[in-house]
């Protein structure tokens, strides 16, 4: 008799799981996402974490922010994820979509040379005419004079960069024109540009695998991938003056304040920007990244059904409160309470079907 309701209990208690990680009623939810590697590995910590606390799957593709995008307004994804904000004409190509910030980074400079450890001083104008292929060789004496303490090699630089669409790009690009106006137009300055030097390479993985694998080489790589893959990286000038390295803590400190600044959910982010921020110990290629998903989630089609609706809301909820719990280990930003209140405001005013989802 006890064995009986023992197994009574086991195949309830079986059932019920079953039931809440969704094996009846069509299988478990997947939701699908795709867009910028910047925040990749963010994102693979969200999802191990939330299918085994939920069963619910988050497939997201690291295909670039360009595709990320191109994929979002072509509603084939229920959501995407990109570093650079919309731009105005991708935002009318796509009415109704949210910025929902997700946390912040930075963009390093990392380099390859043996022998030098991390912390080689560069400067935005140094960078510029590295990247314009004017400055050629590790021993130019633009280089040399801020590091005069390093030997520096005589061995020509090798340029790599982002060869798909790229939101670490855009933040990169606009860094450079920041730094030099008139040497990095603004025809030199977007996701995806004409170069004038280097090696293209696809995602911020295989920039960092590149710079890995070529001795001279240099470009811009996340600060997640260079910590995982213990890459050299240099310290930038601030505006302050100061040479500051890329850490949790001084991209934190480029946060700090930006909050008050931000537009409304579904507004225009376009000239939402925190490079160069003001402050002696602030990074200055800091960036916000978002996830952009739509106000209206019946415009996906059939594929998005009110379950499954309620299912993103639920996760990206989670991602932008619980889930900030595991960026600091990533070496990603904890978006500060106030960034929270305007996601948690974006994401209490998305509809199915014109129904509110929290």
């Amino acid at each position: 008799m006890l064995i009986a309701v023992g197994a009574i209990v086991v195949v309830a208690v079986v059932l019920l799981y079953g039931a809440f990680a969704g094996w009846f009623g069509g299988g478990p939810i997947t939701l699908v996402g795709a867009g910028a590697t910047f925040p990749f590995p963010l994102i693979s910590k969200w999802s191990s974490v939330y299918v085994n606390r939920t069963g619910v799957r988050v497939n997201y593709q690291a295909i670039g922010s360009g595709g990320g995008i191109a994929q979002i307004t072509a509603r084939t994804v229920d959501f995407a994820g990109s570093d650079a904000p919309l731009s105005p004409t991708e935002r009318a190509a796509a009415p109704g979509l949210l910025h929902v910030p997700e946390t912040i980074g930075a963009v390093t400079a990392a380099y390859n040379l043996p022998g030098i450890s991390t912390g080689l001083n560069l400067t935005g104008p140094v960078l510029v005419e590295i990247f314009r292929g004017n400055v050629t060789m590790w021993s130019d004496p633009s280089i040399a004079n801020l590091n005069s303490a390093v030997p520096l090699p005589a061995q020509a630089i090798s340029v790599v960069h982002r060869s798909d669409g790229s939101g670490t790009t855009f933040v990169w690009t606009n860094y450079l024109h920041r730094a030099n106006a008139g040497g990095w137009g603004t025809s030199l300055v977007g996701k995806s540009i004409s170069w004038p030097v280097g090696s293209g390479q696809l995602g911020n993985s295989g920039v960092a695998a590149y710079i890995i694998q070529h001795p001279g080489a240099i470009g811009y790589v996340e600060l997640a991938y260079t910590v995982q893959n213990s890459m050299t990286v240099a310290k930038v000038r601030n505006p302050a003056g100061s040479f500051i390295l890329p850490s949790l803590n001084s991209t934190a400190a480029a946060a700090e304040g930006a909050a008050p600044s931000l537009p409304a959910p579904d507004a225009d982010w376009s000239q939402v920007s925190i490079l160069d921020a003001p402050g002696p110990d602030s990074y200055p290629i800091s960036s916000f990244t978002y996830l952009l998903v739509y106000k209206e989630l019946t415009v996906i089609g059939s594929s998005m059904t009110q379950t499954k609706a309620k299912a993103l809301v639920d996760f990206l909820w989670w991602a932008v409160h619980d889930g900030q719990n595991y960026s600091a280990d990533l070496v990603y930003v904890p978006l500060a309470q106030a960034v929270v209140d305007i996601d948690a405001f974006a994401l209490q005013s998305i509809r199915y079907n014109g129904q509110p989802l929290r």
